[in-house]
């Protein structure tokens, strides 16, 4: 019997890209499906004993998940606490978490600093639980995912666009940390890659459960809003803003007040002259050919 991917988080750019890239037998899970829609059925992660995934209850699958991990862990572990017998068949986990399980460890905010410790103790609980299914796991570690694919659009690069669409001039330290942005087809590509490894070999024997993964290409913060900036059509409001490159104390100094108003704030402007690169770059594990930014993929 043929395996079947069962996709869960797929009301977004990620999870589309999965759908329209997958050559396997796949099913996606949303907590309101169209009802229309012949291959998306019902699941509330909030709700794990009304779940059943759709199709043989022992077919082979492999569940793919780009939801927030915090949700997917428990889902998953109260399943094979409580209801074992709707994972029969289940050969491997790939769950998408963040890269910011890493780059905010030492965050100072509460916002931050509790997301950290979401995040961490949700892959520690989706490892522990794959392992006690005695199933393959691996946790993706994305970095600032980017790129809209059919109806759903990205929450980062997509917010910057935006802002140099309204402003004339936009503020920017004069030395800027470096940055590795992913498209959200390259994760789904990725996704799908160690999907078909599971298939073939029944494990990872060369890669890590966590990999902390990023795109091709390593930018600072100013050079990745100019590519942005540059790729987008000559009559669009973003191609008239222009940067401001302001000494990195005084940059900062002007910033001092977010401290007060928004701690999570302040520490975003903060992490622009932080180095959040070095991760695994896309094209190393694809064996494809290194993609420039921003990565021009359409569907």
């Amino acid at each position: 019997m043929a395996m079947t991917l069962h996709c869960f988080g797929v009301s977004t750019p990620t999870g589309e890209a999965l759908h329209r890239l997958a050559d396997l037998t796949h099913v996606g899970y949303s907590r309101k499906p169209p009802s229309d829609s012949g291959w998306l059925h019902a699941a509330d992660l909030n709700d794990p004993s009304s779940f059943h995934p759709f199709g043989f209850p022992d077919a082979p699958a492999i569940w793919i998940s780009f939801a927030p991990i915090w949700l997917f862990a428990p889902f998953l572990d109260h399943l094979a606490t409580h209801h074992p017998e709707r994972l029969h068949g289940l050969n491997g986990v790939i769950a998408c978490s963040s890269s910011s399980s890493i780059t905010k460890r030492f965050a100072a905010n509460n916002f931050d600093h509790n997301l950290v410790t979401s995040l961490i103790s949700a892959e520690n609980q989706l490892i522990a639980t794959c392992h006690r299914l005695s199933v393959t796991c691996c946790i993706l570690q994305p970095t600032l995912i980017y790129g809209d694919v059919g109806p759903y659009g990205d929450l980062n690069l997509s917010r910057l666009l935006r802002l140099m669409s309204r402003v004339p001039v936009l503020p920017l330290p004069k030395e800027s940390g470096l940055r590795q942005p992913i498209h959200a087809y390259q994760l789904a590509s990725v996704a799908l890659l160690i999907a078909n490894q599971i298939i073939q070999e029944g494990t990872l024997p060369n890669l890590s459960e966590r990999i902390a993964l990023g795109g091709d290409s390593t930018l600072t913060y100013r050079e990745m809003l100019l590519a942005l900036k540059d790729a987008q059509s000559s009559d669009h409001p973003a191609r008239s803003c222009r940067f401001l490159s302001i000494p990195n104390r005084l940059f900062f100094l002007m910033a001092a007040p977010l401290l007060l108003r928004s701690p999570k704030a302040f520490e975003a402007v903060l992490r622009m002259g932080a180095n959040l690169s070095g991760f695994t770059p896309v094209h190393q594990l694809l064996g494809s050919e290194p993609q420039p930014f921003p990565a021009m993929l359409h569907f």
